[in-house]
């Protein structure tokens, strides 16, 4: 088996490379963790609203038939169970195959800030679910979320889902500037290699990727 090796000029140039993108990522860093808190309060929503924590005025939804008459609505879970019957995603977000008291599945997205417990444990007690609303949109059209949520059993609906996320559902600090941070430094990779390794050639210490013309010619003459 053939073995191929990286040139040294190569090696060095990735290397100074990541070294500036460490540089760049820890500037970004900085500057996202700065709009953290307002993005904190963007996705906060208040109780009451859809995503947000449902008081007792908020009627509780039971069948699949309770859902259909109410505008808004919260589901009482016992325990965690709302999240053991499967899930999948769908969009840019993870839905989970909820069960109503009656037994009947119905896929929801949980704003899982807003669920308040009731238990001294998570696993005890009940989840008094977020406010939620039906969003009414064909299910079947995404077969790979069908296969991941159905994956134990069928939904009862595929017609619908329920909203229980609004313009909740906000990431921790550490996520929220993950991605920022891994855009830049990969972007300065790409960017810095290129620039360095020509840098490099133009005086010499590196040889050319593509010599330009007038060197081509210095070696046919």
């Amino acid at each position: 088996m053939r073995i191929h090796h990286l040139r040294f000029d190569i090696w060095a140039c990735l290397g100074l490379s990541f070294l500036l993108s460490m540089g760049v990522e820890k500037v970004v860093e900085k500057q996202v963790e700065k709009t953290y808190e307002s993005y904190v309060e963007e996705h906060t929503v208040e109780d009451g609203n859809i995503g947000g924590k449902a008081d007792e005025d908020v009627p509780r939804a039971e069948s699949v038939d309770d859902l259909l008459e109410n505008e808004t609505f919260t589901i009482v879970s016992d325990g965690i169970a709302y999240m053991n019957r499967g899930g999948g995603y769908h969009g840019n977000y993870y839905f989970h195959a909820v069960t109503l008291p009656s037994g009947e599945k119905i896929a929801a997205i949980i704003n899982q800030d807003s669920v308040t417990k009731t238990g001294e444990t998570i696993y005890d007690g009940n989840s008094i679910l977020p406010v939620g609303k039906i969003v009414y949109e064909d299910l079947t059209k995404d077969e790979t979320f069908l296969n991941q949520i159905e994956f134990k059993e069928p939904l009862t609906r595929t017609d619908f889902y329920i909203d229980m996320l609004g313009t909740g559902g906000k990431l921790n600090e550490e996520d929220y500037v993950a991605q920022p941070k891994l855009i830049a430094g990969f972007l300065t990779v790409i960017i810095t290699f290129p620039i360095l390794h020509a840098l490099g050639a133009k005086v010499g210490i590196f040889p050319y990727f593509f010599a330009p013309k007038n060197k081509k010619k210095s070696e046919w003459e």
